[in-house]
C-alpha cells in the first residue's frame, strides 16, 4: 500500500502541464502525443457516420466563426507567451445534421456543431458564444483532466480494494461508497469547474475575434427557455445552472471586452 501511495505521488509529480490561461498546474496523465491522435481518429469516425453538412450557408458560417475564435486563441497564446501553444491542433470546424442541441471540440481543434443548436444561437455572435465555449475547453487542456481524473478514480478504486480486500463485505461497501462519493464530490464538481472556466475563457475568445460578449448572456437565456426547466440540480449536474451562468457571464463580460481592446478590437459584433 505504501509504494502504491507512493506512485501515486511520482505519477501526479510528473504528470502535470499549464493551463495557459489561468497558470495553473494542471493534471495530465495522458499526454497530447497520445491524445491528439485518439481525438483526430474518434473525430474522423464521427464524421464518416453521421451526414455532414457542407456547401450551405450555415456550414459556411460555421466554418468562419471557427476560423476566428481559432485566430482569436492564437492572438491570446502569442501575446502571454505561449506561442507555439497550437503548434500540433489540425483545426476543423464540421456542421453536422441532428436534431440535438449541441456543439463540442474534440483535444486537438477538431469542432462539431449540430443543427438543432443554430435555432438557439440564432445568428453569427451566438454561435462565437457556443464555439467560444467549446474551443476553451480544448486549450485549457480540459479533456486531457478529464481523463487523467479517470484513470485516478480507477486506480484509487484498486487502491481501496487492496487495502479492504481481506475483509470481502467491507470491500463491497468501499465500492458502493467510492462510486457515489467519487462522482457526485469529485468527478461532477470537477466537471462544474470546467464549464465555468470554458465559460470565462470563451468569452475572452469571442470578444478578440470580435463578438459582444454579452450575447453569451442572451444564448443561455434562450437555452433556459428550451430547457423547459428541466434541468437537473446543480448539485448533481455536470453543468452549472443557466441562472448561475448568466449571472457569471454578465460579471464577466466587461473585463472580455478589455481584453480585445488590447488587440485593437473596438467594435463588437452582435
Amino acid at each position: 500500500m505504501k509504494k502504491l501511495t507512493i506512485l501515486f505521488a511520482i505519477a501526479l509529480f510528473l504528470s502535470c502541464s499549464t493551463n495557459p490561461f489561468t497558470g495553473k498546474s494542471t493534471l495530465a496523465l495522458v499526454p497530447n502525443s497520445q491524445l491528439f491522435p485518439m481525438a483526430f481518429q474518434e473525430y474522423s469516425s464521427f464524421l464518416s457516420e453521421n451526414k455532414v453538412v457542407s456547401g450551405t450557408k450555415d456550414a459556411q458560417m460555421v466554418k468562419s466563426v471557427g476560423q476566428k475564435i481559432a485566430v482569436a486563441a492564437e492572438r491570446y497564446l502569442n501575446a502571454n507567451g505561449y506561442a507555439g501553444y497550437l503548434q500540433d491542433y489540425q483545426w476543423e470546424y464540421n456542421l453536422v445534421d441532428s436534431p440535438d442541441v449541441n456543439a463540442w471540440c474534440m483535444p486537438g481543434g477538431k469542432i462539431v456543431v449540430y443543427t438543432g443548436i443554430l435555432p438557439i444561437t440564432q445568428n453569427e455572435a451566438g454561435l462565437a458564444a457556443v464555439m467560444g465555449h467549446e474551443v476553451a475547453h480544448a486549450l485549457a487542456n480540459h479533456g486531457q483532466q478529464r481523463m487523467s481524473a479517470g484513470q485516478l478514480q480507477a486506480l484509487g478504486a484498486v487502491a481501496g480494494n487492496i487495502a479492504l480486500s481481506k475483509d470481502p463485505k467491507n470491500q463491497e461497501i468501499f465500492n458502493q461508497a467510492y462510486g457515489i462519493g467519487s462522482t457526485v464530490g469529485v468527478m461532477l464538481p470537477f466537471s462544474r469547474n470546467h464549464e465555468s472556466e470554458a465559460d470565462q475563457i470563451g468569452l475572452y475568445l469571442m470578444a478578440i475575434a470580435g463578438y459582444e460578449p454579452m450575447v453569451a448572456a442572451q444564448l443561455w437565456e434562450r437555452m433556459k427557455t428550451n430547457a423547459g426547466g428541466q434541468a437537473p440540480p446543480e448539485f448533481l449536474s455536470t453543468h452549472p445552472s443557466s441562472d448561475t451562468r448568466i449571472n457569471n457571464i454578465k460579471g464577466w463580460a466587461p473585463a472580455a471586452k478589455a481584453e480585445a481592446k488590447k488587440y485593437g478590437v473596438t467594435t463588437f459584433k452582435k
